[in-house]
């Protein structure tokens, strides 16, 4: 009685389970497999014949071609913006946020619960709001224009804070900084050669995230950054949309961006973080179990 009942209820979550996989397989797998597959086909291919069809060689040759050449290769320039900005602001936030992280979690000063509840505030609040006052501020300081306008705002990092001071609070052994402590070492010698090296999967975790944030970081560059030479790739492109024909009917014939450009212009600018995630798996994945190994 009890087996025979089992059964429709292993059948619904295996319906379940294969209907999740399907949306999946709809909404994720197919559009990334036609993004591959467009730089391969001219723009009139892209409509006549099947989504998923592999096209030719020398329609990716032709694609990279006119890519690359688009104001003489402004694509490189806007990854190498794109780099600069995201290691630059990735460095200021490690430099701020770890020890922050630890400060809270680990000491007591006079404002420490009012200023873990202002992390928490403001790392829900949807980044979009910051953007005004941001340029406000950076206005009124001189920096539009300038490195600083984007690298000093993606160093606030107050998610990465939060990573940092859960780790700290809940799998940091306290028994080796109360020794440390003991031995005489300083609160900054404690967080240097104790804690910060039994931090490093966590360290690796925020790392990710901020550079990843960074790199994908649209709104406020393109408020902030007038000029196209000083645009990361996600802003620039907007501007190869812009001069798309296809997206955009009043853009010039003569440029040669079509959406096969288009396509491999954002798989040129989805491979660095790619890349990254490739190479840090391990370090990923220690960082999101690292609290779970407290003895």
């Amino acid at each position: 009685m009890s087996t025979n009942s089992t059964r429709p209820t292993r059948a619904l979550g295996v319906a379940v389970v294969a209907l999740l996989l399907g949306l999946l397989v709809v909404f994720f797998a197919l559009p990334v497999v036609w993004l591959l597959l467009a730089p391969t086909k001219t723009a009139a291919e892209l409509v006549s014949t099947g989504p998923f069809s592999f096209g030719a060689f020398g329609n990716l040759s032709t694609a990279w071609r006119n890519l690359t050449s688009f104001e003489d290769g402004v694509i490189f320039v806007w990854l190498k913006n794109s780099a600069i900005y995201s290691a630059g602001s990735l460095v200021l936030t490690l430099a701020t946020s770890v020890p922050a992280g630890y400060a809270l979690a680990l000491t007591k000063f006079r404002g420490r619960r009012l200023l873990l509840s202002v992390t928490l505030l403001v790392m829900i609040m949807p980044s979009a709001t910051l953007v005004l006052p941001l340029f406000l501020e950076l206005n009124k300081l001189g920096l539009i224009g300038t490195v600083w306008s984007v690298v000093l705002p993606f160093s606030f990092f107050p998610f990465g804070v939060y990573l940092v001071y859960i780790y700290f609070a809940t799998s940091l052994p306290t028994e080796m900084l109360e020794a440390a402590r003991i031995d005489g070492a300083g609160e900054w010698r404690t967080f240097t050669t104790i804690a910060l090296p039994l931090a490093r999967p966590v360290v690796a975790l925020v790392a990710f995230f901020s550079f990843v944030g960074n790199w994908n970081n649209f709104f406020l560059p393109y408020l902030v950054l007038p000029s196209s030479q000083q645009f990361p790739i996600q802003v620039g492109l907007n501007q190869l949309l812009s001069t798309t024909p296809s997206f955009n009917p009043v853009a010039g014939a003569g440029l040669n961006i079509t959406s096969p450009e288009l396509a491999l212009s954002i798989i040129i600018a989805v491979l660095p973080v790619l890349v990254v995630f490739l190479f840090s798996q391990r370090a990923l994945v220690s960082g999101m179990l690292a609290g779970a190994t407290k003895g």
